[in-house]
């Protein structure tokens, strides 16, 4: 079980959090938290006392992931501007697809679920299910707003996020590059954007 958030300094934390996401991406599920411990430059005890275990760091991990992109629907004013909140979530999920280092994460993650289940679900709780259900939130307070009408929202959450990510995240895992510059992820951020809206109008 995680330990309580601020027992360590948070430049710790995110070393530790990097290191983690550096060599789990080189050795996968099954690197030492000896080898984070030393990129990180701390203690080994130091990890498990803020996070408990491995599968409390990988969750932990994955939660900073979704944090950084579902920020645009959290910034001041984005619940009175639903397009570029969208657009914005669109492009945090475009350039993770687009980013090589995310995506050896995500890879050496797949090849692993098999024989540790228990870190591919923290991954997947903390990652992508807890950014598609802050999605779904964004999208029930424009409801209850009455900018936009969505009467199931995980649904069209998840119809959101697959507009966007397309086939470009499977060719990311397959190790195709998406081959996606800033230009591209905006145009295509801002198109699904603007169709998603009216597809949900109010």
């Amino acid at each position: 079980m995680a330990r309580i958030a601020g027992r360590i300094d948070q430049a710790k934390s995110e070393a530790i959090l990097d290191a983690a996401v550096e060599v789990m991406a080189e050795r996968g599920f099954s690197a030492s938290m000896e080898e984070i411990a030393r990129r990180a430059k701390v203690s080994k005890q130091t990890i498990y006392n803020h996070y408990g275990c491995k599968a409390d760091l990988v969750g932990a991990l994955s939660e900073r992931r979704a944090q950084q992109m579902t920020a645009p629907l959290d910034t001041p004013g984005a619940a009175d501007h639903p397009q570029e909140a969208l657009a914005g979530f669109a492009r945090s999920l475009l350039s993770a697809v687009a980013a090589p280092g995310s995506l050896s994460f995500m890879r050496v993650a797949v090849q692993n679920a098999v024989d540790m289940p228990q870190m591919a679900r923290a991954l997947y709780e903390a990652g992508p299910r807890a950014s598609r259900a802050r999605l779904a939130a964004f999208l029930q307070a424009e409801t209850k707003a009455g900018r936009m009408h969505v009467p199931d929202a995980p649904q069209a959450a998840e119809f959101f996020a697959g507009m966007v990510i397309g086939s470009f995240q499977t060719a990311g895992l397959l190790g195709v590059p998406a081959d996606l510059d800033a230009d591209q992820i905006d145009s295509i951020a801002q198109e699904a954007a603007a169709r998603f809206l009216r597809a949900y109008a109010s």
